[in-house]
């Protein structure tokens, strides 16, 4: 068989607008082992250079549009992004979050199992209470707010689903998409200090920060490995808040004294967030080779993104 009769593997994005989605459409364009197709809620936001002339308008709320459209494309895989992770607002707004987080699960599993797609589903380190971490895949979810209990109940469907299937838990993702319309903990600290306000950031929680890139990479791995099962794919350094901050402050050369240490009875917030989280990232390692950028190399592709988008 030449290569010629090899048909690449067909790999359906859900929220390819987003900051992740953006980024493993781009890396499946450079490397051009799958054929992707980006999908989103609403018209095409990803950078014009990318040429992407086969984009799904998809509403995974609507399990009809999801059912027929699958069934059309039938992909080998769906790396489903797309999510409500506003942590606040999914404790104000439990029915929109529940229909995104839960429903469209549902819908995307239903499709999957039909047309024998493998579904790799996007999580994160909420689903723990945060007591006991950094965490290891086999560690007891226990959600204490509303968004990580809607995550959690998207993982039990899928685990008690008849289909291939991965989750891929992440924590605090951060990086720069095309519109850059959402912020993170960098750009936010970064543009505070150069307008010379002060900052206060909390030393009581603790995370380990991932590069967006390095997480489209872990979620391209396992489709390429055709892996099954839980993996954490985070960066690896376990960081408070105000470590990121003051390490934010130290690579761009800003005014560390503006940063103010504090802890989480500072702050009100709707939704409660666990403490101590992370994650012990040893079997993604071992079983797919992924291999993350410390935090501060992350801050370095940052900066060059930043000056690339003249920002």
């Amino acid at each position: 068989m030449t290569l010629s009769n090899l048909k690449k593997k067909k790999i359906l994005i859900t929220g390819a607008n987003g900051l992740l989605g953006q980024k493993i459409v781009r890396q499946i364009l450079d490397e051009g082992i799958f054929d992707a197709i980006p999908s989103g809620l609403g018209e095409c936001r990803l950078p014009e250079e990318l040429n992407i002339s086969n984009w799904l308008t998809l509403d995974i709320r609507k399990k009809e549009q999801v059912m027929s459209k699958i069934g059309e494309l039938k992909p080998d895989f769906i790396i489903h992004t797309a999510a409500m992770t506003n942590v606040d607002q999914c404790e104000s707004e439990k029915e929109a979050c529940k229909t995104l987080n839960i429903q469209a699960v549902e819908n995307l599993v239903e499709a999957s199992e039909k047309y024998n797609s493998h579904l790799i589903h996007l999580s994160t380190d909420f689903v723990f209470d945060g007591e006991g971490g950094p965490y290891t895949e086999e560690a007891t979810p226990n959600p204490i707010n509303f968004y990580g209990w809607t995550k959690l109940e998207a993982e039990n469907t899928i685990q008690a689903s008849n289909i291939k299937w991965s989750i891929v838990r992440t924590v605090l993702v951060y990086g720069i998409a095309n519109d850059m319309s959402r912020s993170n903990i960098i750009l936010w600290v970064k543009d505070s200090l150069d307008k010379g306000k002060s900052l206060q950031l909390v030393n009581d929680q603790l995370r380990t920060p991932t590069l967006a890139e390095d997480l489209a990479a872990g979620c391209l791995l396992i489709a390429k490995k055709e892996a099954v099962g839980i993996y954490n794919i985070s960066g690896k350094d376990l960081l408070t808040p105000y470590e990121m901050a003051i390490a934010t402050a130290e690579y761009f050369n800003l005014d560390k004294s503006k940063i103010k240490e504090t802890n989480s009875l500072a702050f009100t917030q709707e939704a409660k967030r666990p403490m101590k989280t992370g994650f012990i990232i040893d079997k993604a390692i071992n079983d797919l080779g992924y291999s993350p950028k410390s935090f501060m190399d992350g801050i370095g592709i940052l900066a060059k993104q930043l000056k690339l988008a003249n920002y």
